[in-house]
């Protein structure tokens, strides 16, 4: 199933589709982002986790939003530093955020607000616990290893982002 197709909301509207591709450059930051991202494995990593932490799956209701929208907005809200509703506002507006998240289709429903309300990415921020997010963390470091992009010896993966040139503060400092 395209991942077009299994958004909540359909991005189902008037008009002809419109590929997102045409409308972000290869030389945009987020696509090259998002192209050089280990995706499958990370979506795979979550689907896994959460197949065991929350096995009832209800026919009822929407289908669910895509774990590779929901992640790929969680790290873009991060990295943007946005607001959910900011980064959800730009999944609707902003084909470099579309691109980024895996939709490559678009077509236009002008009576509807957002593609993925504000309060889903905050309940799929919810689910990642501490085991689940140590493993989404190795992944990409072992992605960039196995491309040969690092090395280990210098691999140091930082949990706390801070501004390049900035600097820290901390106990010590303030003491």
């Amino acid at each position: 199933m395209r991942l077009v197709r299994s958004l909540p909301h359909g991005l189902r509207g008037t008009g002809a589709r419109l590929p997102v591709t045409d409308f972000v450059p290869e030389s945009h930051p987020l696509r090259q982002w998002a192209d050089t991202f280990p995706w499958a494995t990370l979506v795979s990593a979550i689907e896994q986790s959460f197949a065991k932490r929350y096995p009832k799956i209800s026919p009822r209701g929407r289908r669910p939003v895509p774990v590779r929208v929901l992640l790929a907005l969680e790290l873009l809200k991060h990295e943007l530093g946005a607001s959910d509703e900011d980064i959800c506002h730009r999944l609707r507006t902003d084909f470099a955020v579309m691109y980024a998240c895996g939709l490559r289709e678009y077509q236009i429903n002008p009576s509807q607000a957002h593609f993925v309300l504000p309060e889903t990415l905050c309940e799929f921020r919810g689910r990642i616990d501490e085991a689940l997010m140590d493993a989404l963390i190795a992944i990409p470091a072992a992605a960039a290893m196995e491309e040969r992009l690092v090395s280990p010896a210098h691999l140091v993966i930082d949990t706390f982002p801070s501004e390049q040139g900035s600097q820290r503060v901390t106990d010590a400092a303030t003491l």
